[in-house]
């Protein structure tokens, strides 16, 4: 019940639960791991080596527990679903991110796109628009596309 009337009062006062540096914190993962999912979807086959590979970013990045890291990657996965652009999501990263992050966000999608070994065209455009969303640079994405391709043993 509580909850109910704190977010109707949440709706007429404009706060938002990203007010709250818990809230930003969850926004941003919450943010991140949807555009790893998206990387994940927009292959015609969904490996469990990409799955894998959006689990190690996650952990690597955010330091998550095991049942935080299913939340995250159950919520990722169903606002994935009903997303219509990248634009929510980068602009929360533009907002609470340095450039580094975002580089290392653009190289971890890499690194779910070459987890299969297998490079797809959907995938290289999901990557450059987010890309191109963060304001990474060309050479810093093709700096980030080269250590993940290095990393997944594909010189």
């Amino acid at each position: 019940m509580f909850s109910t009337l704190q977010e109707l009062f949440d709706k007429f006062t404009g706060a938002s639960p990203e007010d709250t540096p818990a809230g930003r914190e969850h926004a941003v993962r919450l943010a991140a791991a949807v555009l790893l999912v998206e990387v994940m979807k927009a292959d015609t086959v969904l490996d469990p080596e990409q799955r894998q590979a959006i689990r190690t970013a996650l952990v690597a990045r955010f330091g998550l527990a095991e049942q935080e890291l299913g939340q995250l990657i159950a919520q990722a996965e169903s606002q994935a679903q009903h997303a219509n652009d990248f634009f929510h999501f980068t602009s929360r990263l533009n907002d609470h991110c340095s450039q580094p992050d975002k580089i290392a966000l653009v190289e971890a999608m890499w690194n779910v796109a070459y987890a299969n070994g297998v490079l797809d065209a959907s995938e290289i455009h999901v990557i450059s628009k987010v890309a191109g969303l963060l304001h990474v640079t060309h050479g810093e994405y093709i700096a980030a596309k080269m250590r993940a391709k290095q990393a997944a043993g594909l010189d």
